[in-house]
């Protein structure tokens, strides 16, 4: 058996985005997706390239991805990865793969000398979240997740909705 990540290569804005919705659909947020192919491959390859993705590969077969873009902590005056979505596909589950990629995004912050590797999960999805925490995860109880969006988000920047 043979695993390999590699990142996401122009051209393959279509299976990230199939990866993204296969994502959606089991968190049940389909709904929510918005995003298009053009809008992934700006994201991924345009000009200023600020979005990141890992493909991995089970014996050449697409079978996950993890999508990430560089942060920064105040507190640390260091940068560090914020990891928008980590999925594999339900049929390759518990073969390492999941770990795999968190693996290689230590290794990317390590190298870079940032100072942490931070994401959200659905507090719902119990294997996920025992999962994050048999790798030294700690869950942060104590802060909120906020979001603004849409008539909120224009409101907020003083237009008119």
């Amino acid at each position: 058996m043979s695993l390999s990540i590699r990142r996401a290569r122009p051209g393959e804005t279509g299976l990230v985005l199939s990866l993204i919705r296969e994502l959606a659909e089991y968190e049940k947020l389909a709904h929510e997706v918005e995003a298009t192919e053009a809008m992934i491959a700006d994201a991924l390859f345009g000009d200023n390239p600020r979005l990141y993705c890992a493909i991995t590969e089970w014996n050449g077969e697409v079978v996950g991805f993890a999508v990430w873009f560089v942060n920064f902590s105040t507190f640390s005056g260091r940068h560090g990865i914020y990891l928008e979505d980590l999925y594999v596909r339900p049929s390759h589950r518990g073969k390492g793969i999941g770990k795999a990629l968190l693996n290689y995004l230590a290794k990317e912050c390590v190298d870079n000398g940032w100072s942490r590797l931070q994401w959200a999960v659905l507090d719902w999805n119990a294997p996920s979240i025992a999962f994050y925490q048999s790798l030294g995860a700690v869950m942060m109880d104590d802060w909120t997740l906020c979001r603004v969006t849409g008539d909120a988000l224009t409101r907020l920047a003083g237009k008119a909705p």
